[in-house]
């Protein structure tokens, strides 16, 4: 698996943790994207999966606690434990 490091990738990844977490109502460990090419995001039927992995127990509990706070909240601790949140790109 390779981490994402592109930085305007992540920060689309960080977005769509928050919007999958909030439908889910759980943290979620898989995201699914738009497959990324040399030209920008390209919008097709095959996408890239990426693994998500929050490296501290209590943080992952803290995005849990703030799932029911709602959208602002969940998206205020992804970017206070952002440090703690990587994506690894599986296809």
């Amino acid at each position: 698996m390779e981490q994402e490091t592109d930085p305007e990738r992540v920060d689309m990844l960080y977005e769509r943790l928050c919007d999958v977490c909030l439908v889910e109502k759980e943290v979620w460990t898989e995201l699914f994207m738009p497959r990324q090419a040399a030209q920008g995001v390209i919008m097709t039927n095959v996408q890239e999966t990426y693994n998500v992995v929050i490296d501290d127990p209590a943080v992952e509990e803290t995005l849990e606690a703030n799932i029911p706070l709602g959208k602002v909240a969940l998206q205020a601790a992804i970017r206070e434990y952002k440090n703690h949140i990587r994506f690894y790109k599986t296809s």
